[in-house]
Order: C-alpha cells, then structure tokens, then sequence
C-alpha cells in the first residue's frame, strides 16, 4: 500500500496533523490528528509503497512493544487510514 497523494503531516501547535492539498481532498468537516508513534509510520512510509509487517517491524524497532501488539496496532492504524482515504493498496 501507498499513502495518497495530497495529504502532508504537519505539526500545528505541538499536534501531529494531516493536512489535505488538492479539490479533491478538501474537507473542512474533519481534523485528523496522529499520536507520536503514528505520525513516526506515517514520517517513515511517506512517498513508499510499505505493508502491515513493514509498519509492525518499525514499531517494534522504535518501540519496547512485543510483536503481537505492534502486529494489532499497526493493522488497526492502517484500517483506520484507509477508511479516512488517506492510503490505499
């Protein structure tokens, strides 16, 4: 999978924010924030195709997280990204 062009994560007063560029992408009704860990994958991912492992492995390499719950978080996150359209396969 790949994040979609026109999103770019910013920081906006200390807050991990995804920021969409481009008519399509406009959509004033909703802010997506990331935590720390999140904005990390997404900073580590950016502008590469990457799949789940890939995101457990770099959880695991950054975090003290065992890999079954870096396996749980990251699917969760990427399900979370792919209903917001953020990224796709």
């Amino acid at each position: 999978m790949k994040i979609n062009e026109g999103f770019e994560l910013r920081t906006v007063c200390d807050e991990n924010v995804i920021v969409a560029y481009g008519r399509k992408n406009i959509d004033f009704s909703k802010v997506i924030s990331l935590n720390d860990s999140a904005a990390y994958l997404w900073n580590a991912v950016v502008g590469k195709e990457f799949t789940c492992q890939e995101l457990t492995d770099l959880l695991c390499k950054e975090y003290d997280v065992d890999a079954e719950t870096a396996q749980n978080d990251a699917a969760q996150m990427v399900a979370s990204w792919k209903e917001l359209g953020l990224v796709s396969d």
